[in-house]
Order: C-alpha cells, then structure tokens, then sequence
C-alpha cells in the first residue's frame, strides 16, 4: 500500500473528513482524530491499548505501538508491508471508537 491509498480507505469511513494536524494529514470524524498519515510509509490508527496490542501481536512485521508520553496511543501501520484488508480493518475499529457508534 501507499500513502494515497491508506488515505482513501479512512476517508471511505462514513462522515470521514481529512485535516491538517500539525503538518500532517489527518482523518476525522466528529472532529476526533481516528487516524494520521505520520509519513508517506507509515500510518498511525487511534486504538484501544487491547485494539493496539491485538494488532501488534498478530502482525508484528506489520504494526508497531506508539506511545505518547506514558499512554499507549496508536498503532504505527507500516504500509509498505500492509494489505488493505488489514489498514481498512484498523480504521474501522478506530473510526467506531471515536465516532461513539457501531457501523452496523
């Protein structure tokens, strides 16, 4: 995958609008980030710690946690070893927490 595409698969989350996030490309729903291009290889999803955990232990070559201070924030999404199976999973999972709804 690419930048451009992990980009459309969190825009194609419904109410998904993209912003500006210090530098970055960001995805939002009700103006909650639930995901940020931090490169042009690499994609951070807004999970649970267990969201986040689960994702690092079952594709570790894959996915990376990232810690901001002393929370466990994102999953760090290595895209050029991604499937879109995969990235469309995560922001699934990220776009329901901070959307507060189920998508079904």
């Amino acid at each position: 995958m690419n930048a451009a595409e992990a980009a459309e698969l969190a825009l194609a989350q419904p109410d998904a609008v993209e912003a500006d996030h210090h530098g970055r490309r960001s995805f939002r729903v009700g103006g909650r980030i639930f995901a940020t291009l931090w490169d042009e290889t690499h994609m951070n999803v807004m999970l649970d710690e267990d969201g986040i955990r689960t994702a690092v232990a079952d594709r570790p070559e894959v996915c990376a946690e990232v810690w901001w201070g002393r929370r466990l924030a994102a999953v760090r999404v290595d895209l050029t070893l991604a499937d879109p199976r995969l990235v469309t999973e995560l922001l699934a999972d990220a776009w329901e927490r901070r959307a507060g709804k189920p998508r079904h």
